[in-house]
């Protein structure tokens, strides 16, 4: 698990080892979405969602990679599709267990932040579970800040949990 990581953008060509990331992901950690086994996804549909992403000025689709050339992690950024929002993106980010608390999560935001300023995104906003402490501890470190709460927006081991929702502003030039 030591070693060099790289963090960079996916690849067209990497949709399979793309889902396997996400499928491990989802099976490590009980703050995504989906759960263990959930995620239905084929290949040819994650390669479908990654052509949207990649062929979009305002998406952005990065990863980490091991020094054995493995995905241990990734974020997604999708930006709005209406002139109104399209200096907006929604982030969602995973870490694989064994890579997490090595800053990793930092240097996939501080290549997102790069990214986003060069493709005129001035939003960055996400959710986290409520009681994901080092998820929040990593987005206050990068400075997002709370803007909300949704209330009962998951259903985890039988019970009801809120959804934080934060964002970061970046200063864009000619803004």
């Amino acid at each position: 698990m030591s070693g060099t990581v790289t963090v960079r953008s996916l690849r067209a060509d990497e949709a399979a080892a793309f889902l396997e990331l996400r499928k491990a992901a989802d099976a490590q950690s009980e703050f995504l979405l989906y759960e263990a086994g959930e995620r239905k996804t084929t290949v040819e549909e994650q390669a479908r969602m990654m052509g949207e992403f990649l062929s979009s000025a305002n998406s952005a689709m990065l990863v980490a990679e091991d020094a054995q050339g493995a995905l241990v992690g990734y974020l997604t950024a999708r930006g709005g599709a209406a002139r109104r929002n399209r200096h907006a993106a929604e982030i969602v980010i995973a870490i694989l267990d064994g890579y997490r608390g090595m800053g990793i999560g930092s240097r996939l935001f501080g290549a997102l932040e790069e990214w986003a300023r060069g493709a005129g995104v001035s939003r960055l906003s996400l959710g986290l579970m409520a009681g994901n402490a080092h998820a929040k501890a990593l987005y206050e470190k990068m400075g997002f800040r709370e803007e909300g709460l949704r209330h009962r927006a998951f259903f985890l081991q039988g019970r009801y949990v809120d959804e934080i929702l934060m964002y970061k502003l970046l200063d864009i030039a000619g803004e």
